[in-house]
């Protein structure tokens, strides 16, 4: 079995499963008897697939695969997670919100990065902005239209998301409660 490497910041974008809805994950993949879909991994972390992951560490007789995926850097990662779990439709109004705005932050240091400066924007781009930077639009408003939101929806969001990770920080758990 591959030991990939568990980052709690990746993990903790991902809205747990209720135990029924873990058991039952885990009565269809032993029903298979193999992961249907891969594990996406970025330089051997995991970055989806940890409820699978887990039972897979249970059951290391199961067959799967990975897929690798390339990000420039963790804000990059952070905001695919954040993009790939807004499309599931068993999200609460809170986790929706809260991902939202974490993909929103996420972007935006993203960008900040890849920006650089004048110097080393021209070494790095060579023209090229990637798939964050090529529309031109900024990425409140993009990431708005992606999810029939308003621009103010997604500042909202992204203030929310500030005020939960920093009551996460002080109170641990805090997140899962007003998730749940």
């Amino acid at each position: 079995m591959i030991n990939l490497k568990i980052d709690p910041e990746f993990q903790s974008q991902i809205p747990p499963l209720t135990d029924d809805e873990f058991k039952q994950l885990e009565e269809n993949i032993l029903k298979e008897g193999k992961l249907l879909s891969p594990l996406i991994v970025w330089n051997n972390t995991l970055v989806d697939g940890h409820n699978r992951y887990a039972i897979l560490q249970k059951h290391p007789e199961i067959y799967f695969s990975t897929m690798p995926l390339r990000f420039e850097n963790r804000e990059e990662a952070i905001a695919w997670i954040c993009r790939n779990q807004l499309g599931r439709r068993n999200l609460s109004p809170e986790q929706k919100r809260y991902l939202l705005g974490k993909q929103y932050e996420a972007e935006k240091k993203a960008a900040k990065i890849f920006r650089g400066n004048q110097y080393t924007l021209a070494k790095k781009s060579g023209g090229d902005h990637g798939d964050n930077h090529h529309s031109g639009k900024k990425t409140c408003d993009r990431i708005a239209e992606e999810n029939g939101v308003s621009r103010a929806s997604v500042l909202r969001a992204s203030h929310y998301t500030r005020g939960i990770d920093i009551a996460d920080n002080l109170s641990p758990g805090i997140k899962q409660k007003v998730f749940s």
